[in-house]
């Protein structure tokens, strides 16, 4: 019962101090999963240890993930998805073949087998669709032809899930490499992804469709946001059931659901429960990162994921361009799809339970992830505001980089002052305790030394006084007897 109590207070300990650093992220203009990715880093098992390894933060993880999936697909418009397929289609493709390519030289460098470096080219191309929402919606780029064609991408990848964990689950029964065209590889991708044209032509036609349940729900917000919940946990289940992943189930599950009379009030309701879900996975992101793996092989975690981000960021943004969208459109995207997104780890544990990776390459792929998940919101911060600075005009360096950083310095300067300032007021209040205990110490020690002396003329005029008061009370009481 105490180790309960225990372990409930340092999670206590550690969600407040990963909303005390996404507030303090805020601040600085920055996005707040960056704090909670990093307090999981600093208090978890591998740092000053307040959590400890347990399978319970991969569930943890694996549950935000699947129900992170259900909103973000119930926001989705696929109607809007199909307006930009084709290029977005040209993009993912090109991206796959980027990030094989990627992966093929660090491969050849670390002496990976085929099945590693095609699985990893996988985790690396996929792009996380809750950063790009995040980020593109604090930019005011959400509703604009930029949001559009980024989350076309999106769900192009997130679709695209499908045959690759199938391919992936084959890579690790052995499928592909006795027979890469098996018969029983080829059914389960045509199977899948017929079933997914299917889906997506019926939830592309005009109008509404209700659900089974919308009259039995409608105008009961508390009933709507439980059917929700069961709806996406139902749908992950058959998913799971089917061979696939439960994350994806959720995913389509909320594609439904973005299709239906339902969404409005779906998406109201669980507004709340989407910035839980996403404190929890981006917290739970930090608690797996392996810190000891990570200081051990800082060069090739470094390495790996410096090229990740620089390549995938020079990629998108020219793959955006030549797709037939302009400089200021291809920019943003390429930038807020430059990050390893959450179907990577489900990707990574599904290679690693069917031992296609093993634990060390699992490892790397984690800090990979968790690495560009950090960097990437602050990378497109930056990379934006310098284009911005640029466009008018600033071509040095130091004063461009001022003007980037111009809302931080200024919030950094003033807490700088704030700290000044209570620093002198502590500094003065030790001080001046300081000069009172010693005033009180040297009394003391006076007082031990040199006792006040005794003072004999005050007591003999105490004691005549009361001799005196003592004859005056007799002659009083012998005139009332008289």
């Amino acid at each position: 019962m105490h180790d309960s109590i225990t372990d409930l207070t340092n999670i206590a300990i550690v969600a407040t101090v990963a909303v005390i650093l996404g507030f303090g992220f805020m601040r600085l203009r920055q996005p707040p999963i960056v704090g909670y990715i990093i307090a999981g880093l600093v208090l978890g098992p591998t740092g000053l240890g307040f959590v400890s390894h347990s399978p319970s933060i991969s569930l943890l993880a694996e549950l935000g993930v699947l129900m992170l999936l259900f909103i973000i697909g119930m926001e989705l418009s696929i109607r809007a998805f199909t307006m930009v397929l084709r290029p977005a289609v040209i993009i993912v493709l090109g991206q796959l073949a980027a990030a094989f390519a990627i992966t093929a030289t660090f491969g050849y460098i670390l002496q990976w087998r085929f099945e590693q470096m095609l699985v990893l080219a996988f985790i690396v191309a996929l792009s996380s669709t809750a950063v790009a929402i995040k980020v593109l919606e604090e930019i005011g780029e959400l509703r604009t032809e930029t949001g559009r064609i980024t989350i076309g991408i999106m769900i192009a990848q997130d679709l695209a899930v499908v045959p690759i964990l199938i391919l992936t689950t084959a890579l690790g029964e052995g499928e592909v490499s006795s027979d890469v065209l098996g018969w029983s590889l080829f059914f389960k991708v045509a199977l899948a992804v017929g079933g997914l044209a299917i889906l997506l032509t019926f939830l592309a036609r005009p109008g509404k469709y209700r659900l089974p349940f919308t009259d039995l729900v409608h105008d009961r917000h508390d009933v709507i946001a439980l059917a929700m919940i069961a709806f996406c946990f139902s749908a992950a289940a058959l998913s799971g059931l089917a061979g696939l992943s439960a994350a994806y189930g959720a995913f389509v599950a909320g594609l439904i659901v973005s299709s239906s009379t339902l969404r409005s009030e779906a998406i109201t309701v669980t507004a709340p429960i989407q910035s839980i879900l996403v404190f929890i996975f981006f917290l739970s992101v930090g608690l797996l990162l392996d810190l000891n793996y990570v200081r051990d092989n800082w060069q090739v975690v470094t390495l790996f994921a410096t090229g990740v981000i620089l390549a995938k960021t020079v990629l998108n943004i020219l793959l955006v361009r030549y797709s037939g969208f302009g400089w200021d459109i291809a920019l943003p995207a390429g930038l807020a799809t430059a990050q390893i997104g959450e179907f990577s780890f489900i990707l990574a544990a599904a290679a690693l339970s069917s031992r296609v990776l093993d634990h060390d390459t699992y490892r790397l792929a984690l800090s990979v992830i968790a690495v560009t998940l950090i960097v990437s919101p602050i990378w497109m911060t930056t990379a934006r505001r310098f284009h911005d600075v640029a466009r008018t005009g600033i071509m040095d360096f130091r004063t461009a980089l001022a003007e980037t950083y111009a809302d931080e310095l200024s919030e950094i300067e003033k807490g700088a002052r704030r700290l000044a300032h209570y620093g002198r007021r502590t500094r003065r209040y030790v001080r001046a305790t300081r000069r009172t205990v010693a005033v009180n110490i040297e009394r003391r020690r006076r007082a031990k030394i040199q006792p006040e002396p005794h003072d004999d003329s005050k007591a003999s005029a105490d004691k005549r006084k009361l001799e005196t008061d003592l004859m005056d009370s007799g002659k009083t009481s012998s005139k009332s007897e008289k």
